[in-house]
């Protein structure tokens, strides 16, 4: 059965963050401090907690899928998945909904005719994403899917890009959200409303995860070992989720 929904604000849901399928997910998401994280951000989540732990990753593909099969036919069309981790999340769900996965990349990586979203600022760093003209059309309902929605730059990017092509933004998903940043917020203002009907959904709120899923090593380990020093630092290696 799946998780009960709740309305956190117009356009926004969430799961009951005191299911048992979402505190098993929210379980299996460490965070690191700045000192070994790819980004300077108090904590930076590793969904490879998800990824390698086969039954965290089928709980959250099937939860989507769960929500989106619901739908019937007045369902999704297509998913999109962000460049690059909403390519680990959005293929298994649009094989599971027998729909297409359509790439949004980061420029400069993708052949053919393009179509840009132009230059935008995220949390990290300045951005451009583009998608392959012709990869979704009026008439098509496309999830946008991702990761995590912190300050909503990178969503809007995509937002942009499929209403661009013609076609309709039919729910914003991502696995956790930061609602401190308030990227739902930021979304459904855009270009005065334009996309303030749009659905947005998240699966784990940040506060579910906790500060005891931080797993910053102890004092002294290299953010980067060796390959020849792999047995010194062999505790490193366990996160005991």
């Amino acid at each position: 059965m799946a998780p009960k929904v709740i309305e956190l604000g117009p356009s926004h849901f969430c799961f009951d963050q005191t299911d048992d399928d979402v505190q098993y997910v929210a379980k299996h998401l460490p965070w690191y401090g700045p000192k070994y994280s790819p980004h300077d951000v108090p904590s930076f989540y590793d969904i490879s907690g998800i990824t390698e732990d086969p039954k965290a990753f089928q709980t959250v593909i099937d939860l989507f899928v769960e929500r989106y099969r619901a739908a019937g036919a007045a369902g999704p069309t297509h998913i999109a998945g962000f460049d690059a981790r909403g390519f680990i999340f959005g293929p298994p769900i649009a094989l599971a909904l027998k729909i297409p996965f359509v790439m949004i990349r980061k420029a400069g990586k993708l052949p053919g005719v393009l179509i840009s979203s132009g230059k935008y600022e995220t949390e990290y760093s300045t951005d451009e994403t583009v998608m392959r003209l012709g990869s979704v059309k009026a008439g098509d309902r496309v999830v946008l899917v991702d990761d995590l929605i912190a300050t909503g730059g990178t969503a809007l990017a995509g937002f942009d890009l499929v209403d661009g092509l013609g076609a309709t933004v039919y729910e914003f998903a991502s696995m956790i959200a930061l609602p401190f940043l308030d990227g739902i917020g930021k979304i459904h203002a855009y270009k005065d409303g334009r996309f303030k009907d749009v659905s947005c959904f998240t699966m784990v709120d940040d506060t579910s995860i906790g500060s005891d899923m931080g797993r910053d090593p102890e004092e002294g380990t290299p953010r980067v070992v060796a390959v020849g020093d792999v047995a010194k630092y062999a505790a490193a290696a366990d996160r005991k989720l």
